[in-house]
């Protein structure tokens, strides 16, 4: 395909050199609808997404690397460096965002449209090596003086971190110093964790063939266990029912059906002997609401007994 492309572009008769090329010509451009906004300064490329945004039209998250199709065009400069401005359309609504270039500090800027997600930290917080900036290499450079006290604090620093350092290497010579031993303990610990797998997917495997299941078994975790054994209880049939409701009918009928809370065990047993002498156990009989007339009519004994003198249960005398 290489040698063809010498020998596709095709001149037409009536083309004039003069003109200076094909697209000039034809009043076309090389890049063709990428272009089309070239009059007002403007081209069409494509802008990867520099950082996390918030859409402020739809509220959507944006993640770093997403791609769009951007007019960027130069609207200043930072000394020989130009500064650039690019706006793009949200895929998700038709909200547009405005992001521009910083060349001061090496990042980019949301103008409109979007907000950006702050993850950003000052590296000097968790010890990383920072280089200086311009001016601070410049004051090194002019001024002596400068240059003296910051040699003093990179000196005072060193000794402050010096005794960290001797740690960390006394420690990595002792681990791999002999590094038969160490090899020997790592594989050791590589072989035991590699045959606990083994073992774990083997019971999975057998789990997932007696259930006819086609997934993917994830670890056990404790948070997993603790929830399924509050399910299990919540879900477990009460086994003790039935021995429950036979304590309570138990407990039922030794109470007293007396409403005295005086009566006794002796006040009991004195009552049903007395019954027992007057042979009147069998004459009890509940009388109705109905019947209460007739009843009074009569001379009715009441005799003591195990029932309560509810107004309905009254027994004749001999």
């Amino acid at each position: 395909m290489g040698e063809r492309k010498g020998t596709n572009k095709y001149y037409p008769p009536d083309y004039d050199p003069r003109a200076g090329g094909l697209n000039k010509w034809q009043g076309t451009h090389a890049l063709r609808e990428r272009a089309r906004k070239i009059h007002m300064g403007i081209i069409i490329v494509r802008f990867e997404m520099p950082f996390n945004i918030w859409c402020e039209g739809c509220k959507n998250h944006i993640g770093m690397g997403v791609r769009y199709n951007a007019e960027k065009k130069k609207v200043g400069m930072y000394y020989t460096t130009p500064v650039f401005e690019f706006k793009m359309k949200c895929h998700l609504c038709d909200n547009h965002f405005l992001i521009k270039t910083d060349p001061a500090n090496l990042e980019y800027t949301v103008l409109s449209g979007a907000r950006r997600q702050e993850n950003r930290w000052d590296p000097t917080q968790n010890e990383q090596v920072v280089p200086e900036t311009k001016e601070t290499q410049k004051r090194l450079f002019d001024d002596s003086m400068f240059k003296l006290e910051h040699g003093t604090d990179d000196q005072n620093y060193a000794e402050t971190t010096k005794t960290n350092l001797i740690e960390l290497f006394n420690r990595n010579e002792n681990n791999w110093n002999d590094n038969y031993s160490a090899n020997y303990k790592l594989r050791q610990m590589f072989r035991k964790t590699k045959n606990e797998l083994k073992l774990a997917q083997a019971k999975d495997h057998a789990l997932l063939k007696k259930s006819s299941l086609n997934l993917t078994l994830l670890p056990e975790d404790e948070e997993d266990k603790r929830m399924a054994s509050v399910l299990s209880m919540k879900l477990k049939p009460n086994l003790d029912v039935e021995k429950n409701k036979e304590l309570v009918r138990k407990s039922i009928i030794s109470e007293s059906s007396l409403p005295c809370s005086s009566f006794s065990a002796a006040k009991e047993f004195k009552a049903i002997k007395v019954l027992s002498k007057n042979n009147n156990l069998k004459n009890l009989v509940l009388i109705k609401k109905s019947d209460k007339e007739e009843c009074s009519n009569k001379k009715v004994k009441l005799a003591p007994s195990l029932v309560g003198d509810y107004g309905s249960s009254n027994s004749e005398s001999e």
